[in-house]
């Protein structure tokens, strides 16, 4: 089972935000706590949207089935600033997405974005 968002997806596009729960919670190391779909979907303009590029490390990806709820996700994420490449090194972070399966859909309802850290050039 994948459920790992895509970054082929527009970063707010309808898809990807009905990913989402309403009441989502992002946690992230280094911005602090987002809390809802609403003000997530601003963050995300402001400091993702043309501005980097995200790929799955390969071989990272853990998927987990969670009794009762639906699934945890975890695996390390690259990040590429296009175009700036020789100003802004690649970056890596570690990522838990908490998927929830209610009224046959996945929703995302918990994001944990942490340990944020210079990569070396793949």
């Amino acid at each position: 089972m994948a459920l790992s968002l895509t970054p082929t997806i527009a970063a707010t596009s309808k898809s990807f935000l009905l990913f989402f729960a309403d009441d989502v919670e992002f946690y992230h190391d280094q911005g602090g706590v987002t809390l809802g779909r609403a003000a997530l979907t601003d963050s995300i303009k402001k400091n993702i949207c043309d501005k980097v590029t995200r790929e799955l490390v390969p071989g990272t990806l853990q998927v987990h089935y969670m009794k009762g709820y639906g699934a945890v996700e975890m695996g390390v994420h690259r990040f590429h600033h296009p175009g700036h490449e020789d100003t802004e090194g690649v970056g890596e972070a570690s990522f838990i997405h908490l998927w929830q399966y209610k009224d046959g859909a996945w929703k995302i309802t918990r994001v944990i974005s942490y340990d944020h850290h210079s990569a070396q050039k793949k």
